[in-house]
């Protein structure tokens, strides 16, 4: 006879309280998943999971606080992904608003850790785990800007992608799914927070959080490795692969300087 331990899935989330992330947990609930909610602001937090909790009562919702720039808050996330989770979503983010030849080293060094470390490591330590259940879903969350040459955020995006990609083909038969949500731009407070200029962006490039977490979704139980949601995007792909790739440098290097503000 089944308990009800063994048939309960699990679903952790990082950057859980806004844009991608806040979406995906909605979602996740929606599906019946107990949730395990990351991200710095801890209030945010844990107002973000009482209100899926009065949204869905009958589900388990645990909130952790954790700034993963700080080494101590990435081991406390990667205990508790070791104890079993059904789904990653790899998700915390930020975006440095300034020319490699100008930014401080310690926010490339945190750069790094948020986009490529954590996600890394969290990945490592689920898969264990989801091997021996056969199955479990990783998501994580990369970016177009990975395709192009747009200074360091691209160059952590594509190393999330390629990553994705690897483990996706690698665990090809064993029930694990693997993919990388290669979204355009979309509306959260990323560029916000990172004091980016977008006011000249054409309102069809941008997406919604939540058409990006549904059609990811279903790009992952459908067996993909990269899902780029939005027709907008999937053209811009299809142009990017046919263009010589100095012209893709000076588009992604046109790009990222638009949107500095100093």
């Amino acid at each position: 006879m089944t308990s009800e331990a063994e048939t309960r899935r699990t679903a952790l989330i990082t950057g859980a309280t806004a844009g991608i992330g806040e979406s995906f947990s909605r979602l996740l609930a929606q599906e019946g998943f107990d949730l395990i909610l990351i991200a710095r602001d801890e209030a945010r937090l844990e107002e973000h999971a009482l209100d899926l909790g009065r949204m869905h009562p009958k589900l388990r919702i645990e909130t952790l606080r954790a700034d993963l720039t700080v080494e101590a808050d990435i081991e406390r996330v990667e205990s508790r992904v070791s104890q079993g989770v059904d789904v990653l979503i790899n998700n915390a983010g930020f975006g440095i608003n300034k020319s490699f030849l100008k930014s401080p080293i310690l926010s490339e060094r945190e750069l790094l850790k948020v986009l490529v470390e954590t996600p890394m490591r969290l990945t490592h330590h689920a898969i264990p785990s989801m091997l021996q259940k056969g199955e479990g879903v990783i998501i994580n969350v990369s970016s177009v800007a990975s395709f192009i040459a747009g200074g360091t955020y691209s160059a952590a995006k594509s190393y999330l992608t390629v990553l994705s990609e690897s483990l996706h083909s690698e665990l090809k038969g064993t029930g694990l799914k693997v993919l990388a949500l290669c979204p355009g731009f979309t509306r959260t407070e990323f560029h916000q927070r990172g004091r980016m200029r977008m006011n000249g962006l054409p309102q069809f490039l941008w997406l919604s959080a939540d058409l990006v977490t549904e059609i990811a979704w279903r790009d992952v139980h459908s067996g993909k490795a990269i899902s780029i949601p939005g027709w907008q995007y999937k053209i811009l792909m299809l142009i990017l692969r046919l263009l010589p790739r100095p012209l893709v440098r000076r588009f992604g290097m046109n790009a990222k300087s638009r949107q500095r503000k100093d």
